[in-house]
């Protein structure tokens, strides 16, 4: 019985389905996993253009080689009224990451990172920015409280800075810490593509026991393939195959050079789209600050290594107390390659010396 109730079941579904109007393509049907519709890069940057740019290589008309080969250095100023006056172009340049691969950047200053703005707790700050990238940019002063006119939000705080035009921020420097500047339009490709840098405010009171060395280190992503340079980002056929620290991989990477006994301040700043777990060979760390905030000492965590997500920082203290080149490294391995080859990327030596 079992059997003729099912042959008739399916029989009559046979009927059912003969006696059916056929399909259209704008009728609902259901899809299982055989008939769902896959997407292709190309074929959704063709329904979105938005997209399309995102996955575009970054250019500029009439780009040349970088005059500086270092980044994050400090920006000279003048004084006007008591104001101290900084002024920054945003600009694309090719910029060097390692012996032989150059990408094309944007950059404030023709460097990667950009210019350090180092000021004291309570300045008055005023920035021109001048923007010469073939796109509008504004600048967003991340961590730094600023009023909300200058707080760089393209369509909320102000209107984009259009090329060629100039744009003025002013604001009191506060609170003391380590902060960051960068592009908010366009932000995945624009900071992707090297619109990053320092922002350190001293204390107004000084430090009482500075450290010996006291470092800054952006550590960020770039995707270069067929000698073009893309936006970097987590995202399929997007994701990057070069890693940097200060604008640099490995072995192109900045030696640091300290004496056996001082005491070392490094300044982690996370301004890539991934994830990195900074990992110190030798000496265990104390996290002092975190987001620009300093850390009470009875608070204060004794690692090795510190994961350092998008957007945040992190000031580790360690005494070099042993003499030798000591690595520190990202520990996702994966991002000490160059191009997928080891040894590279986030990779740099702290050179403990006599």
């Amino acid at each position: 019985m079992k059997r003729i109730l099912v042959v008739s079941v399916v029989g009559l579904a046979l009927i059912l389905s003969a006696c059916a109007p056929a399909a259209t393509p704008t009728d609902s049907m259901p899809m299982d996993n055989n008939t769902m519709p896959t997407s292709t890069p190309g074929s959704m940057t063709m329904d979105n253009p938005e997209a399309a740019h995102m996955m575009e290589p970054i250019s500029a008309p009439n780009v040349q080689p970088a005059a500086e080969t270092e980044g994050g250095q400090p920006l000279e100023f003048r004084v006007e009224n008591g104001v101290k006056v900084f002024e920054l172009t945003a600009k694309a340049v090719q910029w060097t990451i390692l012996d032989g691969v150059a990408v094309t950047a944007f950059t404030y200053n023709g460097t990667v990172p950009g210019p350090m703005i180092r000021v004291t707790e309570g300045d008055q700050v005023r920035v021109i920015v001048k923007n010469e990238l073939p796109d509008p940019t504004t600048i967003h002063w991340h961590g730094v409280e600023v009023p909300n006119a200058m707080d760089g939000i393209p369509g909320v705080t102000q209107d984009p800075i259009q090329p060629g035009e100039t744009f003025t921020y002013e604001f009191i420097a506060k609170p003391a810490g380590t902060f960051m500047y960068h592009s908010h339009y366009e932000g995945d490709v624009q900071v992707s593509a090297g619109l990053y840098a320092p922002f350190i405010i001293d204390p107004k009171e000084p430090e009482s026991n500075p450290p010996a060395v006291d470092k800054v280190l952006m550590i960020s992503e770039w995707r270069m393939t067929d000698g073009n340079t893309y936006a970097a980002m987590p995202m399929s056929g997007m994701e990057p195959n070069y890693f940097t620290i200060n604008g640099k991989s490995f072995p192109a990477t900045e030696t640091i050079t300290v004496k056996k006994g001082d005491r070392v301040r490094l300044r982690f700043i996370g301004i890539g789209q991934f994830i990195h777990p900074m990992h110190l060979h030798g000496f265990p760390f104390k996290i002092v600050a975190t987001d620009g905030h300093p850390v009470p000492e009875a608070a204060q965590l004794t690692k090795d290594t510190v994961s350092v997500a998008p957007g945040e920082r992190y000031d580790i203290e360690f005494v070099a107390a042993e003499t030798g080149q000591w690595m520190l490294h990202c520990h996702i391995l994966h991002h000490t390659t160059n191009d997928n080859v080891e040894p590279g990327g986030l990779m740099m030596v702290i050179n403990v010396v006599e």
